[in-house]
């Protein structure tokens, strides 16, 4: 159990780093990309590790446990999207942020689909 705490702890401390990396990167003063493209990112990478270890029944769990939960759990984040979100509405931005909110969605579920597609055909 220890190891697994390890490996989680090792892949977020990575993917938070990587985070601040990218949003440093693709920050915008008008619209959220950075948290867009790093959840985007993230939920490809993560259909691609699911996709992988379904496709390779010897694919490591560490290495999907160090992934996933640590690396991709630590570059994607929930919460700066809804504080994001959160401005945006009390700064009266209604139509930028359901268009935030829809392509966040639309575009994370697709990207996981790819990631999973691109390791599973």
């Amino acid at each position: 159990m220890f190891k697994n705490f390890l490996l989680v702890g090792l892949g977020g401390c990575l993917g938070s780093m990587l985070r601040f990396g990218a949003w440093h990167l693709f920050r915008s003063a008008n619209f959220p990309s950075a948290t867009l493209i790093v959840n985007i990112t993230g939920s490809l990478i993560i259909g691609a590790v699911i996709g992988l270890s379904v496709k390779d029944v010897n694919f490591s769990q560490n290495w999907k446990l160090f992934l996933t939960t640590g690396i991709c759990g630590g570059f994607t984040t929930f919460s700066a999207f809804s504080v994001e979100n959160l401005q945006m509405l009390q700064n009266g931005k209604y139509l930028l942020s359901l268009l935030y909110i829809l392509s966040s969605i639309i575009l994370g579920i697709l990207a996981a689909w790819i990631g999973f597609k691109l390791v599973n055909n």
